[in-house]
C-alpha cells in the first residue's frame, strides 16, 4: 500500500518523500543579500548539503547575490540606446562608431531569439557555448559566429563593471577558429597589370588601395587637403560611414601617414588634373562633396578587367590560360595587396602595422605573419653572423640596429 507523501526542512535542507516511500533532499538559501535560492533535488542528504555549503560560500564572497530579475534583452535595450546617445561609450572612452553599431544590432538578433529572454545573471558559459555549437553545427561561418559573441561580450563587461553579475560567461568559450590567410594577395606584376587594364579616371583609386593600403571608407572620405604630393604623404585622419557620412577612421591607430609611392604619385597628379579639384574636395568622390559607391566602382573594374581578357584571348587567337586571366579583386584585397608588397620590400614588422593603421602589432603578425621572412634556418645564419664577427657594432649587429626605428624621445635605447 502506497504511504502518504510527506515534506519538512531542517538547517537549510529540505527534504520529501513520495507515494512510494523514494525521499529527495535540497538546499535551500535564504539570505538578505542573496534572497531565497533552491538547488537542485538530490538522492542523497549529503549531496544537498554540499550544495549548500558552496552556495553559502559564494554569498560571503560575493559570487552569489539577490538578482535584480534584469534579462539580457533589456540590458541590451539599455546599452544600445545610450550608445545610439552617446552616453555609452567603448572602452577607449569613444563613443561607438555607427558601423559598429549596426554590426552589432545585426548580430544580436542571432542571440536574442535563444537567450534573450533570460536573466542576464543567469546566464552561464554552458548555456553560450551551447548556442556557439549550434550555430557551427548549422554551417554559420566562424568569422560570423566571432562577430556574433560581441554584443554580448560587450554587455557582460559593462555588467562586470557596475557589479550587475560576478561572473562573466563569456570568457573561455570554444569558438571557431577563423584562418585569416584566406584573403587574396595580388602580386606586383598582377597589381600593375589590373591596374594597367582599368579606366583612367579609375586608375588613381585602385592605385591608391593597391600602393598605400587605405581602408574603403578612408577612400571614400579622402580629401586633397589630406594630400601632400610635394611631401609624398597621404594624412588618414577621415572614414566615410554609410549611413553617417564623413567621420573619424576605425581606430586612434588608424590616423596615421602613408608615404606615397612613384607611381602613385603620377597617377594622382593626373587624377588632379583631370578632375580639377582641390582644398576640401573629395579626392575620389562622384562630385566633390559626395563619396564615390563602392558597388558602382566595384563594377566598373569588373567590366573593364573582363573586357581585357577578352582582348588578350582575340590578341592571341585562343583561350587564355590561367597565369594569362586578370583575377577580379577587390578594394579590400588590394589593401592586402600593399600588406603583401610591403613585407616583401623588406619593412619591418613596426613600420607595416603603423602603415596599415593596425591598432596592435598582434593583429599585424595574427594576420599577415606567414608571408614574413624570418624562419629558424635564417634566423640561425643572422645570429651565426654576429657571433662570429669580432667587430659587432660595424657587422651584423650594427646592420640590426641601424634597421630599428629611432628610440621615443626620454628614452634610451639598451
Amino acid at each position: 500500500m502506497a504511504t502518504r507523501a510527506k515534506t519538512g526542512s531542517r538547517n537549510g535542507v529540505q527534504w520529501r518523500t513520495d507515494s512510494k516511500g523514494t525521499a529527495r533532499w535540497r538546499g535551500v538559501l535564504n539570505l538578505k543579500a542573496t534572497g531565497k535560492a533552491y538547488g537542485p533535488w538530490a538522492a542523497s542528504r549529503s549531496e544537498a548539503q554540499a550544495w549548500l555549503t558552496k552556495a553559502r560560500g559564494e554569498a560571503a564572497s560575493g559570487v552569489r547575490r539577490r538578482s535584480d530579475g534584469v534579462t539580457l534583452r533589456a540590458a541590451w535595450e539599455a546599452f544600445y540606446a545610450g550608445a545610439t546617445a552617446g552616453s555609452v561609450t567603448d572602452r577607449t572612452g569613444k563613443p561607438f562608431k555607427p558601423s559598429t553599431l549596426r554590426g552589432y544590432e545585426r548580430a544580436w538578433r542571432r542571440v536574442d531569439a535563444e537567450l534573450g529572454a533570460h536573466r542576464l545573471d543567469a546566464i552561464r558559459r554552458a548555456d553560450l557555448q551551447a548556442l556557439v555549437d549550434g550555430w557551427a553545427a548549422a554551417g554559420v561561418p566562424p568569422a560570423t559566429i566571432r562577430n556574433s559573441l560581441d554584443p554580448i561580450r560587450t554587455l557582460y563587461r559593462r555588467a562586470i563593471q557596475r557589479e550587475q553579475v560576478t561572473v562573466n560567461p563569456t570568457t573561455n568559450l570554444d569558438v571557431p577558429r577563423v584562418d585569416n590567410m584566406r584573403e587574396r594577395f595580388a602580386t606586383r606584376e598582377e597589381a600593375a597589370r589590373l591596374l594597367a587594364a582599368l579606366p583612367a579616371s579609375e586608375q588613381a583609386l585602385w592605385a591608391t588601395a593597391f600602393y598605400g593600403g587605405l581602408r574603403r571608407g578612408e577612400l571614400r572620405a579622402l580629401r586633397w587637403a589630406h594630400v601632400s604630393l610635394a611631401d609624398e604623404l597621404i594624412h588618414v585622419q577621415r572614414a566615410w560611414d554609410d549611413e553617417a557620412g564623413d567621420g573619424t577612421p576605425k581606430t586612434r591607430a588608424a590616423v596615421r601617414r602613408v608615404p606615397i609611392v612613384p607611381p602613385l604619385v603620377r597617377l594622382l597628379k593626373a587624377h588632379k588634373l583631370a578632375t580639377g579639384r582641390d582644398g576640401s574636395d573629395l579626392v575620389f568622390g562622384r562630385s566633390a562633396s559626395e563619396a564615390f559607391i563602392p558597388s558602382t566602382v566595384r563594377h566598373r573594374a569588373l567590366r573593364a578587367w573582363e573586357r581585357a581578357n577578352a582582348a588578350q584571348a582575340t590578341a592571341l587567337g585562343r583561350a587564355l590560360r590561367d597565369a594569362e586571366t586578370l583575377k577580379p579583386i577587390g578594394l579590400h584585397e588590394a589593401r592586402h595587396t600593399f600588406a603583401s608588397l610591403l613585407i616583401a620590400a623588406g619593412a619591418n614588422a613596426k613600420a607595416l602595422s603603423v602603415c596599415m593603421g593596425h591598432n596592435s602589432i598582434s593583429i599585424t603578425f595574427d594576420r599577415y605573419g606567414k608571408l614574413m621572412p624570418g624562419g629558424e634556418q635564417e634566423v640561425g645564419k643572422l645570429l651565426g653572423a654576429y657571433l662570429d664577427d669580432a667587430d659587432a657594432p660595424s657587422g651584423t649587429l650594427g646592420l640590426l640596429v641601424g634597421a630599428m626605428p629611432p628610440a621615443a624621445p626620454g628614452f634610451t635605447r639598451t
